[in-house]
């Protein structure tokens, strides 16, 4: 941690290397591209985004955020990345749509707003934290209360180890090498303890699949390699 703040230089230093490609759907980052689709409509789905007031935790170029805000969200975007989010604020002149960037971290977010979004999202950030049951604490601290949490993240399994590292980074290159770390690996159970010890409930807890070769993601019932879990806060929360 680097003065009391929830992240990891190596990791910041890491993603801000590859800032520049977050809106290339053929470069680094294309197995976003090819999941974002999916994670918007089951985000929508469980949530009703337009007229919510949304915050994207790990926003990073903005993939998400821009998406959530053509369904008629009023989205915020945070991320501590300076790089990523020049990327994401400039990307906006290309779409025309509305997001608030912001460099903060959610924990300082959620001492200045706490209880101020209908929707948080932190999709594919839990594992590259210090302290993910922190940031866990930090989402539900920002949500107002009866609202909607949707985490997706990285099981820690010998499947996972296999495919999501060692297949998709050092063998077809799906993903920048040195993404992941086992360690850093988190279950759903460990996920679900978090979320339980600051009041919220799990309603929702799908798998992901990824075909690389016809480039389609779709949602699943196992959650060996990739999950994806909807919370709601109570509502005394």
């Amino acid at each position: 941690m680097t003065d009391g703040q929830n992240l990891s230089p190596a990791e910041l230093a890491h993603f801000g290397r590859l800032a520049s490609g977050w809106w290339d759907a053929n470069g680094e980052f294309r197995t976003l591209h090819d999941l974002n689709p999916v994670r918007l409509s089951w985000i929508d789905g469980a949530a009703g985004l337009a007229g919510r007031r949304v915050l994207d935790v790990g926003c990073g170029g903005g993939l998400l955020s821009e998406a959530m805000a053509r369904q008629g969200a009023t989205v915020t975007g945070i991320d501590l990345s300076p790089e990523a989010l020049a990327i994401a604020r400039l990307h906006l002149v290309e779409s025309g749509l509305e997001v608030s960037y912001q460099q903060i971290s959610a924990e300082d977010l959620a001492a200045q707003a706490p209880h101020s979004f209908d929707v948080v999202t932190c999709m594919e950030l839990l594992e590259h934290v210090p302290d993910p049951a922190r940031l866990v604490r930090s989402c539900a601290n920002l949500t107002k209360p009866g609202g909607h949490i949707f985490f997706s993240s990285i099981n820690r399994t010998p499947r996972a180890f296999a495919t999501a590292i060692v297949g998709a980074e050092y063998v077809a290159g799906l993903v920048p090498r040195g993404t992941h770390r086992y360690s850093q690996l988190i279950r759903p159970s460990e996920l679900d303890a978090w979320a339980r010890a600051t009041g919220l409930v799990l309603t929702d807890l799908r798998g992901g699949e990824y075909d690389p070769v016809n480039r389609v993601f779709k949602l699943s019932k196992g959650t060996a390699v990739n999950y994806f879990a909807h919370f709601q806060a109570g509502p005394n929360q």
